[in-house]
């Protein structure tokens, strides 16, 4: 099963010969340090896989395994009002839908912690925002960031819902989160707005 660690950080060292950065979680072949993720329903956790393995579970949203898709899109017309009606104390957060319906998770330095949610104001606000309710349940979330009184509104693969989790817990100090913790966050979403064309 994978670490946060896995998803941020410096990269390994270069390995010898006989030696494979990862391992397919799948079939036990090496893969390359960028590769496709898994989701294992019923453990909730996520599995590093080849490519091979991948395509085995890209035409099912049902199973105990699910690919993960590699989209990235964009809801430029969330509003601040609109977020803010949602409650959420925090300024970013994401949202799950899975088989026992939709939680809300921000990231924290002790890892994903789940929050409350109004889910008849999620469901006034999906019926304005599509993507919101467009996300496949266990492997795409939908994150929302608020800063500076703008909105960012992303449908994201989960795994990178671990990447902004792992940054997080490795990068934070203190009370602010320190400035190594925010350069990398900001890192963070500038690659998912490029990835999103945003």
């Amino acid at each position: 099963m994978t670490s946060l660690r896995k998803f941020v950080g410096a990269p390994p060292p270069s390995p010898s010969p006989k030696q494979a950065l990862e391992r397919c979680e799948m079939c036990g072949v090496d893969v390359a340090s960028s590769h496709n993720h898994v989701v294992d329903i019923d453990h909730r956790a996520l599995l590093c896989v080849c490519r091979p393995c991948f395509l085995l579970f890209t035409r099912s949203d049902t199973g105990k395994f699910r690919a993960v898709p590699e989209r990235y899109l964009s809801d430029p017309s969330l509003t601040l009002g609109e977020w803010q009606g949602l409650g959420i104390p925090v300024g970013t957060a994401f949202f799950l839908r899975g088989e026992t319906g939709l939680a809300a998770f921000y990231p924290s330095p002790a890892g994903a912690t789940e929050c409350l949610l109004d889910l008849a104001a999620w469901t006034d606000l999906a019926s304005s925002h599509p993507l919101l309710a467009s996300a496949r349940p266990e492997v795409e979330a939908i994150l929302i960031r608020e800063v500076s009184g703008t909105v960012e509104c992303y449908l994201v693969p989960i795994d990178a819902c671990y990447q902004l989790v792992g940054t997080v817990r490795l990068y934070w100090k203190g009370f602010d989160g320190g400035t190594e913790a925010l350069s990398a966050i900001e890192a963070f979403f500038a690659d998912v707005r490029s990835k999103a064309g945003a």
